[in-house]
């Protein structure tokens, strides 16, 4: 399961690649852009949780990019800047525009990823989402969306989901799938209920958008979330 997807935007090379390097160590997953146009497209794709920015960029600047993921995307998600800019104005400037911290260059790419593990702390209900392979489930938010893509569910498709991605690679039965959607065991819930959303679920994520197999079927033992 990856807990955290960042997004770093830094148009020099080396210092984008040390950091991916660092943060990939921590587990985290790293996504990267080297100018603020093309961090729109893939924030925009990916639904990242974490957002590492410089400011001085062509093509849409780090001060644009906050302002868009703050102001029209009404977003909340942590975000840290990086500048070469020293003045104590301009880094209240950045602060308020709406970043979780700001780091002055330069900098060892070991503070970045205490940084970032420090803002998580701050904002861990900020980061709430489960991925795999570009399915990705905002539990706080009741999103689900494939490569940025929205998939619309019905309330127990969506609990469905959730309880199977939470679980990954393990075999749910029928009787703790029902328990979790149904936790009062209604009398007119049969197996065949949790079939039915089952194949509601490989139809709008399979089918719909050609993923391959995340649901498995375990004859006689229940169904199984393909997370590898």
């Amino acid at each position: 399961m990856v807990d955290c997807h960042i997004l770093i935007v830094e148009d020099d090379f080396k210092i984008r690649k040390l950091m991916k390097l660092y943060l990939e160590k921590e587990g985290y997953e790293v996504l990267e852009a080297d100018n603020g146009e093309d961090a729109r497209d893939i924030f925009q794709k990916y639904d990242p949780c974490f957002v590492i920015t410089d400011l001085m960029m062509p093509r849409f600047s780090g001060e644009e990019l906050c302002r868009w993921i703050r102001m029209d995307l009404k977003s909340d998600i942590p975000l840290i800047m990086l500048t070469a800019k020293v003045a104590e104005r301009e880094r209240i400037e950045g602060l308020e525009m709406g970043a979780d911290d700001y780091i002055t260059k330069p900098f060892s790419p070991q503070e970045v990823v205490t940084r970032v593990k420090t803002v998580l702390r701050r904002t861990a209900n900020r980061c709430n989402k489960i991925s795999y392979k570009g399915l990705t489930l905002k539990h706080s938010r009741g999103e689900v969306k494939y490569n940025g893509e929205l998939i619309k569910l019905t309330q127990h498709e969506f609990k469905l989901l959730y309880f199977l991605m939470r679980n990954p690679n393990q075999i749910l039965s029928r009787d703790q799938i029902l328990e979790e959607l149904y936790p009062n065991l209604e009398k007119n819930v049969i197996d065949r209920t949790i079939d039915v959303h089952m194949g509601k679920l490989r139809e709008k994520i399979e089918t719909s958008y050609e993923t391959g197999c995340f649901f498995e079927t375990i004859r006689g033992r229940g169904y199984r979330f393909v997370a590898y």
